[in-house]
């Protein structure tokens, strides 16, 4: 599963980046995710909830940052250490200074069949949507 979201917003791409670098503040802003907790610098558990109709998911992954490149770009994955193999999950932050406006693009990868397809991927996007307006709200736009 791709998905993919764009943002334009009126602030620095300093202060976007300094928004989507650390995944702490992502449970304010993105509804899927439904907590976060630091387990060390560039390492967070994150719980991601969807729900579809009368029936809901809930996943449990371990993200870490392995790309910090201020202000521009931001990776993170998915990277267990229980020694079993998982479904390969990557989140990439891109932000690009357009003069007094900055784009934020946002690449989810899913490598796993769980998530993936027809209703869950919309209910996905649909969250993504939502999403920007909160964003921008953080951001003072």
């Amino acid at each position: 599963m791709e998905i993919e979201a764009v943002v334009d917003a009126p602030a620095t791409a300093a202060r976007v980046y300094e928004e989507i670098r650390s995944l702490d503040g992502y449970p304010q802003w993105i509804g899927i995710v439904h907590g976060v907790q630091r387990e060390a610098e560039g390492v967070w558990q994150v719980e991601l909830r969807g729900k579809v109709g009368p029936f809901a998911r809930s996943k449990r992954l371990r993200m870490v940052r392995v790309n910090d490149d201020a202000p521009r770009r931001a990776v993170f994955e998915r990277q267990e250490v229980d020694g079993r193999r998982h479904a390969n999950w990557t989140l990439t932050a891109s932000v690009e200074d357009l003069g007094g406006v900055s784009r934020l693009t946002m690449h989810l990868h899913y490598g796993g069949a769980l998530f993936g397809g027809g209703v869950l991927e919309k209910a996905l996007g649909d969250q993504i949507v939502a999403s920007k307006e909160k964003l921008l709200d953080r951001l003072g736009a």
